[in-house]
């Protein structure tokens, strides 16, 4: 594993976890998100490797944003490239999560602000502690997300409360998070990394290549008319027809036992 600042990583059962430990609310900045990518790159590329857990260090913040004298410097010094480069890095990074044939969790344990909750939202599922406070506060600064916030938050949410979250820049709580479906589940503070490992365990055993397709075929057929993303969906269904996996796990239906996928 890569040996980072603010970045920490660990595999067990298949399983990765990385953990944004940068005190005290773990906020972003151009260090940290070369950080994260560079730990991204190392756990897509790691085969022993088939799920992916994101946290924040710490009780008091999954991410609370990005790090504001940074952002502050950007505005100040009056230079659009600085501005769009660290705009491309940190939607670069999480393009790859949300692109990733590995699924992502985001284990939300605190605060998720601004690129926070937008790193959430690029994860494929989001467990939340019932503690949590999420939201866009950019417009209280006079900005807007720039890392995905103002696409992906629709898509998930609903147009008008993405739209109500982001021009109010209001926290939202855990509750209300899990209601309009910004989050798959919500469990008692302290046991989110439980939630969230146990739910890694259940998805590991299956085939990496039915993952990947199902992936894929979400992500790509979201973009689409559906009669375009039933063609994807199919398009993954005859990949998979070409591999080992898919014969184990229908032999193990009929046969009443187990699969056993080789990721074959």
């Amino acid at each position: 594993m890569g040996n980072w600042q603010y970045i920490r990583t660990e595999v067990e059962e298949r399983v990765a976890l990385l953990t944004i430990d940068h005190p005290p609310v773990n906020s972003f900045n151009r260090q940290v998100v070369t950080e994260l990518e560079e730990a991204v790159d190392e756990l897509l590329a790691n085969e022993e490797v088939k799920v992916v857990i994101i946290t924040g260090g710490g009780t008091n913040a999954f991410v609370a944003g990005a790090d504001i004298p940074e952002i502050k410097a950007l505005f100040e010094g009056g230079d659009a490239s600085a501005a769009a480069d660290f705009l491309e890095r940190g939607q670069r990074v999480f393009r790859k999560i949300e692109k990733s044939p590995k699924p992502f969790i985001a284990a939300i344990n605190g605060y998720c602000l601004g690129g926070g909750l937008e790193l959430a939202m690029a994860c494929h599922l989001r467990i939340c502690s019932d503690r949590a406070r999420l939201g866009q506060p950019e417009t209280n600064l006079g900005i807007i997300p720039g890392w995905g916030g103002t696409q992906r938050l629709p898509r998930l949410v609903g147009r008008g409360k993405a739209i109500e979250m982001i021009l109010t820049g209001d926290m939202i709580t855990a509750q209300e998070a899990y209601r309009i479906n910004l989050v798959n589940k919500v469990v008692p503070d302290g046991a989110v990394l439980k939630e969230a490992r146990g739910l890694a365990r259940k998805i590991a055993p299956r085939s990496k290549f039915a993952i990947a397709a199902a992936l894929q075929a979400i992500d790509e057929g979201l973009q689409l008319p559906i009669e375009e993303g039933l063609r994807v969906e199919a398009g993954q269904f005859v990949v998979l027809s070409e591999k080992e996996d898919p014969r184990e796990g229908l032999s193990a239906f009929l046969e009443k036992r187990q699969p056993e996928f080789k990721d074959r």
